[in-house]
């Protein structure tokens, strides 16, 4: 019977496969981060991995696409996904899209503690995440 990886596994793989999407080697990158979206469906870093890999080899309109195919229920690793996905489209030349699903994620967080994904949505957008999530009436002014 196989064995399936472990969590130290995973890691071991996931850092794996983000040195070889930092070095340029796609392929193996997007081999590595397919077999991981496998393992751990409902997880983001397989899917950022993915992204990561194509944007740096100047994919970024397949990274968009990747990311859109990504299934996962509402939440923070859903959130993490969505943020990567604005930057994709941004990288695109698609600003309008990437600002829409950015504002989108910012304005989810709400009131509650924010996601990973929702503070790089506000960075992605310049704001502060706590301004941000604040309709505009219940903004300290701007000096």
């Amino acid at each position: 019977m196989p064995m399936l990886p472990d969590a130290s596994d995973i890691r071991l793989l996931t850092q794996v496969g983000f040195l070889a999407a930092g070095r340029g080697d796609v392929p193996r990158a997007l081999r590595i981060f397919n077999a991981l979206a496998l393992l751990r469906p409902g997880q983001a870093f397989s899917f950022v991995g993915l992204a990561c890999a194509l944007m740096n080899a100047a994919r970024a309109p397949e990274a968009v696409q990747k990311l859109q195919a990504a299934c996962l229920p509402p939440g923070p690793e859903s959130d993490l996904v969505q943020a990567f996905q604005g930057l994709a489209l941004q990288l695109a030349g698609r600003a309008g899209e990437s600002t829409y699903l950015l504002r989108q994620i910012v304005l989810r967080a709400g009131n509650d503690t924010p996601s990973e994904g929702a503070r790089l949505a506000a960075s992605l957008l310049g704001e502060d995440l706590g301004a941000a999530a604040l309709p505009a009436s219940a903004r300290p002014p701007s000096s």
